[in-house]
């Protein structure tokens, strides 16, 4: 039977929780060390699962298969902690660079997230007035929902006149010259 040690239950939760609220910060380093904190939850919570503490990894003749530990969280565990240094090392290069180059250590917000932030939230394709579609088998000038990418949310069934006026599968614009001067045959 496998008894649960309550502190290290509530160790890992605590360093799960810490680890996750320092990765959301801009500064480089408190992500750095909410990696590591959430790497080493991980590593208590494999070590939980393991099983049973004192039990034999290794064979020997008539002890029940059941008396044995599992070795796959122990390989886990070691896997886990390799990546984590690898993690860490990479953050450590990053933030030194970073620290080398700019003499900051947030992460700058970008431009084009902050863009779509402020963006309202109606798309096109999942909000726009649908109609049905009576046949599966139809040219685009005879399909209603052809133009719903020109939707916008002030005017769901929007549509340009000169998309309208546009063939939809007409043949590409042939220049009459070449770059090279000469005419096309």
């Amino acid at each position: 039977m496998m008894t649960v040690d309550l502190a290290l239950l509530l160790v890992m939760g605590v360093m799960f929780a810490c680890g996750i609220y320092l990765l959301l910060e801009r500064s480089l380093t408190r992500i750095l060390l909410g990696i590591m904190l959430v790497n080493n939850a991980a590593v208590v919570l494999l070590f939980l699962a393991s099983g049973g503490v004192g039990r034999s990894p290794l064979y020997e003749a008539g002890t029940d298969p059941r008396a044995y530990s599992d070795t796959l969280p122990q390989a886990l565990i070691l896997t886990a902690i390799v990546i984590g240094f690898a993690t860490t090392a990479f953050l450590v290069a990053m933030i030194y660079r970073g620290w080398q180059l700019l003499r900051l250590d947030d992460v700058a917000a970008d431009v084009e997230d902050l863009k779509v932030a402020s963006q309202s939230s109606w798309d096109a394709e999942d909000d726009s007035v649908l109609t049905e579609e009576t046949s599966e088998f139809m040219d685009d000038a005879a399909d209603p929902n052809a133009e719903y990418e020109r939707a916008t949310a002030s005017a769901p069934r929007a549509v340009d006149a000169a998309a309208r006026s546009r063939p939809r599968h007409g043949r590409p614009v042939v220049r009459s010259g070449s770059s090279e001067g000469g005419d096309r045959p």
